[in-house]
Order: structure tokens, then C-alpha cells, then sequence
């Protein structure tokens, strides 16, 4: 009988999650995720089956506790949400910049197709929210289209947040791309 492990699953990915979200997956070492975690490799690898597959599960966490679906589903619906959407993606109190799963996107070629499948689903989740959102406004434009513009807009400044020149005027960025959309 195996000793009773020490740590939890969700304690795990709480702390392996700033520190894929700062390297990126390629970045980060298995020593690294054993420093963060204090879970040794083989403690790691008996909870999940590889690097890989921690790094999945750290996705999938994100998704559940920090994709903003309380804002982008407020009542009542409207810009307002998708302005305080788009706030998600400015420096968080933690020191994370931008948006785990838009910064892992230049990865995405390499990665697992499970990582792949999980971001499109989330992302098909996503843009209904938007649209109903941008469709309570009564917008000259489809909201559709407006929608994908949100989507595009939240990812090129989530990966600006990676820069100091980026961070430094992204509340008007924000200010600004809102001005326009409430104008379609």
C-alpha cells in the first residue's frame, strides 16, 4: 500500500498554473512545476500522467475559476459585460499578464489536440455569451461580426499585456476599442 499522498489535485494546479502561465509549456520544467507545487516528479506524474497532461488540467482549472463567466452572463446584458470582459485581460493583482489561454496559443501547434479541443470549446461556449450581450444593444452592425471583433481584440491585447510598453496604456486601448464597437 502506497503512502497517502500529501497535497491536493486542486492545491496542485493552483500553483503549477501562474507558473505555465508565465513560461508557457515549453518554458516551464518539471522542476519547476516540483519548486512551485512541492510535489515531487513521481508525486506529479501519479496524479497526472505526464507534464502534458498537467498542463491540460491546468487549462481546464483556469477555464472553471477564472474565465470571467459571471461577467460576461451579468443582467443585464450589454456592453457594460464586455467591457468588464475585456478589463479581465489588464495585469491581475497576482502579476499574471494577459490571458493563460490566449498566451498559450502560440503553442498550440505543438500541444496535445485535447488542449486544442478544450480551447475551442470554450471558445464556442464564449461567443454566444458575446453576441447575446452586443445584441442587447440593438448594434447597426451584426452582432455576430462584432462579436468575433471582441474575441480578436481580447486576444491581441492579452498578448500585449506580455510587454511593459502594453501594460502601460491598456485601460484606454480598452476605453477606445469600446467607443468603436458601441458605434457597429
Amino acid at each position: 500500500m502506497g503512502r497517502p499522498k500529501k497535497f491536493s489535485r486542486e492545491g496542485v494546479l493552483e500553483k503549477a498554473l501562474p507558473v505555465f502561465w508565465k513560461h508557457g509549456f515549453y518554458g516551464t520544467s518539471v522542476q519547476d512545476l516540483e519548486r512551485a507545487t512541492g510535489v515531487n516528479k513521481s508525486g506529479l506524474y501519479s496524479e497526472f500522467r505526464g507534464k502534458e497532461d498537467l498542463f491540460l488540467e491546468s487549462l481546464r482549472y483556469y477555464f472553471e475559476t477564472r474565465g470571467g463567466w459571471e461577467i460576461i452572463n451579468a443582467e443585464p446584458s450589454g456592453w457594460h459585460n464586455i467591457e468588464r470582459f475585456l478589463r479581465l485581460s489588464e495585469v491581475q493583482a497576482n502579476g499574471q499578464a494577459g490571458c493563460f489561454s490566449v498566451n498559450s496559443m502560440r503553442e498550440f501547434s505543438d500541444l496535445p489536440a485535447e488542449v486544442h479541443d478544450l480551447a475551442a470549446s470554450v471558445r464556442a461556449q464564449l461567443k454566444p455569451m458575446i453576441v447575446r450581450n452586443i445584441e442587447a444593444e440593438h448594434p447597426k452592425m451584426a452582432a455576430d461580426a462584432i462579436a468575433e471583433l471582441v474575441m480578436v481584440f481580447f486576444s491581441g491585447i492579452c498578448i500585449e499585456q506580455n510587454t511593459a510598453s502594453g501594460r502601460a496604456s491598456v485601460g484606454e486601448k480598452i476605453s477606445s476599442f469600446m467607443t468603436i464597437a458601441r458605434s457597429l
